[in-house]
C-alpha cells in the first residue's frame, strides 16, 4: 500500500500521522529518506520520557521492517481522532494499531510537537497508554 505524501506534518498533521508509520514499517523507501521527509536532521521524539534522535529511531524500525519481511507484523493502522496546528505548535490525539504474530495490540497517542519553519517536524513530546492497563492494575491492587 503507497501511503506517501509529499506534503508536510505543518501541511496536513492527520496525513502525516497516518502515513508514516505506513511507511515506516511496510514502505519501500529507506527509512531515513521517510524519517527526512517529515523531520528535520536535530529531530527528537520524546516518547513516555525517552528520548529517540534520529539514529535512535532509524535504530527502532530496522527490526519492525525484519519483522514485516517475516510475516510477524501485518498491518499497522492510525485512526486520528483530533489534530491541531497553531503556528509552530502541533498537538494530536490517536490510536495506533499494529498486528503482530496475529494479536492486534492498540495504543492510545497524546503528542504535542513543535515544527521548523519548512514544515516539517522538529521536536515530537507524546505519553502513551494501552487502553484496560489502568482497570487491570487497579484490579490488581485492589
Amino acid at each position: 500500500m503507497d501511503t506517501r505524501t509529499d506534503l508536510t506534518p505543518g501541511d496536513d498533521l492527520a496525513g502525516y500521522l497516518t502515513s508514516y508509520a505506513q511507511e515506516m514499517a511496510f514502505g519501500a523507501e529507506e527509512p531515513e529518506t521517510i524519517l527526512d521527509r517529515y523531520h528535520t536532521p536535530d529531530f527528537v521524539l520524546h516518547n513516555d520520557g525517552l528520548p529517540l534522535d534520529r539514529q535512535r529511531l532509524l535504530d527502532h524500525v530496522r527490526p519492525v521492517r525484519k519483522q514485516v519481511r517475516r510475516g510477524k507484523i501485518t498491518d499497522c493502522r492510525v485512526d486520528v481522532h483530533q489534530t491541531l496546528v497553531a503556528g509552530a505548535q502541533v498537538a494530536g490525539r490517536y490510536t495506533l494499531t499494529a498486528v503482530l504474530g496475529g494479536k492486534a495490540t492498540v495504543t492510545e497517542i497524546y503528542m504535542f510537537g513543535e515544527l521548523a519553519p519548512d514544515g516539517r517536524l522538529r521536536r515530537i513530546d507524546q505519553v502513551t497508554r494501552v487502553p484496560g492497563t489502568q482497570q487491570a492494575e487497579a484490579a490488581r491492587l485492589s
